[in-house]
């Protein structure tokens, strides 16, 4: 059974925990981003771009049975690193629940706090180009 977007933050959340440096936390956020699936070269397009970052970020969605499913790369490691950490908490959820989520783990690990305006506002791009993917689907 999928785990809710609410328990997927929570282990996050623990995970950023054990970190007490905020260099280590950028470097677990390269990790994740290394362990990204590879995104096939048919959506590393503009059509898949997501406006308003300042790394390139292409994201896909596709729903199957019900549930949204994203796929997502960044030509910069730790923006690959951030989209992971938000394709991980939506991906494979229902759209409706994805439209009403707040993820509120973004702020529980500090994560805004220390991204630079431009990285913040990409951010905030890819939530909303999530959402809107979503949004097709509901």
């Amino acid at each position: 059974m999928q785990k809710s977007i609410a328990e997927i933050e929570d282990e996050i959340v623990e995970e950023f925990e054990l970190f007490d440096e905020q260099m280590d936390k950028y470097e677990y956020i390269i990790d994740i981003g290394k362990k990204l699936p590879a995104l096939d070269s048919k959506y590393q397009t503009d059509d898949f771009l997501v406006k308003g970052c300042q790394s390139k970020v292409w994201l896909h969605a596709y729903e199957k049975e019900g549930q949204l499913f994203f796929e997502a790369d960044s030509n910069t490691a730790i923006t690959k690193g951030i989209v992971a950490l938000l394709v991980r908490v939506l991906s494979g959820q229902h759209p409706k629940e994805i439209l009403n989520t707040s993820l509120i783990f973004i702020d529980k690990i500090n994560l805004r706090a220390h991204l630079s305006s431009q990285r913040s506002n990409g951010l905030s791009s890819m939530i909303v180009k999530m959402k809107a993917y979503a949004n097709v689907y509901v």
